[in-house]
């Protein structure tokens, strides 16, 4: 997973930046990777309807993202543990140098006359000057503890990464949200304006008609209260907007520019069929990057239970020294080499070796618990996620039937207005109607590219192609329609 969200910074890369909001984009190379491999066929996505690109707002998040620059930097820092563990079992070299200032009372000093030779002149006297330098070398030859601290190093570092590629995979999972809610907000803004106006043309009648004496004041408050809930919802979508354009600056560092025509022909929409195969879903959950992150978590407690068995074991080591001593006590001068084998067999610590492996078993167990809730938790997400994207499909087959319906009443109103068969009332009452099955419209659809994308997070699966989808999909409702239509 953290693989194909960084071959989805990679893709991207490359791609040309106009003007405008994304005057200061990151280079070609924003990962500093090396590769960069273009994609010519996302800037016709990424330009079309007026939209922001999606693939590029993931870039800047990439390298604007503080809760992701720091598990990186955790996990470059948890990666030194793997030379730290590795040095252990290298030789040691340590140098030393000492001045030594000694006063000593014992037969020498006590016996001053049984010495009389300058050779003991010092050693009478009780007092030497000792300058001391030394070298020594540990080699250890069989530490099974420190071999398995290589083993766990390891496994501790490829799970910093694995969180790395959770954190990406949230990040991709935010930014969706807020560019999804930003593109909702920002479409209905528009088909609310317009019902806002319809709306108001329908108070005016109402108003008009009441005036003249040939309506009633019900009618005159029903439109009153129409307009003034449309106007609410107004307020209500601008704010939305305001909050998701929010995430996304805090996202990306980044204000994108959602203006565009408000909706094109949704009609021409169609929908996947690939969600009926709960089991083929369920089957791939372990690719599930939060899965494998607690299937590595388990690993390390494993490895780290093995690394606290080893203390039982014995050590050997080979030890190498040099010292170089001169003495004011001509007695004491040398120059020394020294080659040991060391055996450190480890027989009572009071009972901390076993109570510390009991501690790594209980570690080990409460880790492959989690390993079973986090499956639990990937099983139920994807269950949760084909449910709601089987009922939006079959919301927005309703929904695009009902639209069909209400466009072909709203050509009939105006063709019965034109005929003096129906009045302008009836007209903008199925504009109105028309509008609300839109915004209805968008909003499911959103609803549905949002679970659409949790659902191959779920599965492991989020890559670059998710994303263009999701460009591409918002393009086919947000291209204009040609076609002349009355809504």
């Amino acid at each position: 997973m953290r693989q194909t969200l960084r071959n989805l910074a990679l893709l991207v890369g490359l791609l040309s930046v106009s003007g405008g909001t994304f005057a200061q984009l990151p280079g070609s190379d924003p990962l500093g990777l090396g590769i960069a491999p273009a994609n010519d066929s996302l800037e016709d996505i990424d330009t079309q309807a007026g939209l922001p690109s999606l693939t590029r707002l993931f870039v800047l998040a990439l390298e604007n993202d503080s809760e992701l620059m720091r598990q990186r930097y955790e996990s470059q820092a948890t990666g030194q543990e793997v030379p730290m563990a590795r040095a252990a079992l290298r030789p040691y070299v340590e140098a030393g140098a000492s001045a030594i200032y000694q006063r000593a009372d014992n037969i020498y000093t006590q016996n001053p006359g049984d010495y009389p030779s300058e050779v003991y002149e010092d050693r009478v006297s009780g007092t030497t000057h000792d300058t001391l330098w030394r070298i020594d070398i540990t080699q250890p030859l069989f530490s099974l503890e420190r071999w398995r601290s290589v083993d766990k190093a390891l496994a501790q570092a490829d799970a910093a990464d694995l969180r790395v590629a959770v954190a990406e995979r949230n990040l991709a999972l935010s930014l969706v949200d807020a560019y999804l809610n930003a593109y909702l907000a920002s479409r209905k803004l528009g088909l609310l304006d317009a019902k806002r106006e319809a709306l108001n043309l329908q108070r005016h009648q109402a108003q008009r008609a009441y005036d003249l004496g040939i309506g009633d004041r019900i009618n005159l408050l029903e439109a009153q209260s129409r307009l003034d809930q449309a106007v609410a919802d107004q307020v209500k979508a601008e704010n939305e907007l305001a909050n998701a354009l929010s995430d996304l600056e805090r996202l990306t560092g980044r204000l994108p520019d959602f203006r565009g025509p408000a909706l094109g022909n949704i009609e021409r929409v169609s929908l996947e069929h690939e969600w009926e195969n709960t089991q083929q879903w369920l089957s791939r959950v372990d690719d599930n990057v939060e899965v494998r992150l607690a299937k590595q978590v388990y690993e390390v407690a494993q490895l780290d239970t093995d690394v606290r068995r080893a203390g039982h074991y014995p050590e050997l080591n080979l030890s190498l020294g040099y010292r170089d001593l001169n003495s004011s006590d001509e007695l004491r001068t040398s120059e020394d080499v020294t080659a040991s084998l060391e055996l450190d067999v480890p027989i009572y610590r009071g009972g901390y070796t076993s109570a510390s492996i009991r501690q790594g078993e209980l570690t080990a167990l409460a880790s492959r618990e989690a390993l079973t809730n986090e499956r639990r938790l990937a099983h139920q997400e994807v269950r949760k996620r084909l449910r709601n994207l089987q009922g939006n499909a079959r919301q927005l087959e309703a929904l695009t039937r009902s639209i069909e319906s209400s466009q072909l009443f709203l050509e009939a109103a105006i063709r019965g207005e034109n005929l003096g068969l129906r009045d302008l009332v009836d007209v903008l009452d199925a504009r109105a109607e028309l509008y609300d099955l839109r915004i209805q419209f968008v909003e499911v659809f959103c609803q549905y590219l949002g679970d659409r994308t949790y659902l191959e997070a779920a599965t492991g699966d989020l890559d670059t192609p998710d994303l263009i989808t999701i460009m591409s999909r918002l393009n086919e409702v947000s291209q204009p329609d040609k076609t002349p239509s009355a809504a």
